[in-house]
């Protein structure tokens, strides 16, 4: 029999990917899916599935003892937009959000992850069977950014740090060494759009990691998507950060990227 471990499944195709590389790697693994966030397809990689709220700590936390669970990971993430409209907090999670004395995403991930430990869990990176899928260093496309670009990727790697560090978001939109977009709650893609039409057209995009991310469960992540909406409003570069950064569908997402001809560059801290 294989070592059990929990899920704490969020949206997009990162729990599903998590889910199969640990069953591959002799795990069982028990999921807690969020209703109207997970896909609903990760019932078929794992050995249990138990649907529960948004805020529903309380029950997450009963539903791994019953199962005998000691490890978790935290994979894929909660829909900020949902956090003001469909959040069902139970009296765990109450208590929990009036010890905060802020509710930014950091403070509340590291707060929900403590809970977790104190309840004797331990809390694993969540690219413990999946390492593969961190971004490499280097020039991942053909194309490589042109000197004016490499200035508004330092410029744009600045600003998106300091966005970070008062954890407003990871990413911002900028040209010609000015910010025309910063990422809150809408999200990357809705940043990259508002940023695109603003810069008209050659946009350079910058995700990072926080200052103090804890990257356990909140890892930055990019994607063909990301590509394509880059590619809607003519954006020409994303800088990424090696080993921070989690890349999916990679092949996919470079070929998207040849094609539009857009540079994507993963670099160490600037």
């Amino acid at each position: 029999m294989g070592e059990k471990i929990g899920l704490i499944a969020g949206n997009g195709q990162f729990p599903i990917l998590f889910a199969k590389s640990a069953k591959e790697n002799g795990y069982k693994v028990i999921a807690v899916a969020h209703i109207g966030e997970t896909e609903p397809i990760l019932k078929d990689y794992v050995e249990q599935i138990e649907w529960i709220k948004v805020g529903q700590l309380g029950k997450l936390i009963k539903i791994f003892k019953k199962a005998g669970i000691k490890k978790l990971v935290l994979a894929g993430g909660i829909s900020k937009r949902r956090l003001f409209t469909e959040i069902f907090p139970d009296l765990k999670a109450l208590s929990l959000l009036a010890r905060l004395r802020h509710k930014h995403d950091d403070a509340a991930l590291r707060a929900v992850a403590e809970e977790l430990e104190k309840e004797g869990f331990i809390v694993c990176p969540s690219t413990l069977f999946v390492p593969s899928l961190l971004a490499k260093e280097g020039c991942l496309t053909k194309k490589k950014p042109t000197k004016e670009e490499k200035k508004d990727i330092e410029f744009g790697w600045k600003m998106a740090k300091a966005i970070g560090e008062l954890d407003i978001g990871q990413c911002v939109v900028v040209k010609r060494q000015v910010v025309v977009a910063v990422e809150a709650i809408e999200g990357t893609d809705e940043t990259i759009k508002r940023g695109g039409k603003l810069a008209k057209e050659g946009a350079v995009v910058v995700k990072v990691s926080k200052p103090h991310q804890d990257l356990r469960f909140d890892v930055p992540a990019v994607g063909k998507k990301t590509i394509e909406t880059m590619a809607s409003v003519k954006a020409r570069v994303l800088a990424i950060e090696a080993e921070k950064t989690l890349i999916f569908d990679k092949e996919e997402m470079i070929s998207t990227a040849n094609k539009a001809g857009i540079s994507i560059v993963s670099l160490r801290e600037l």
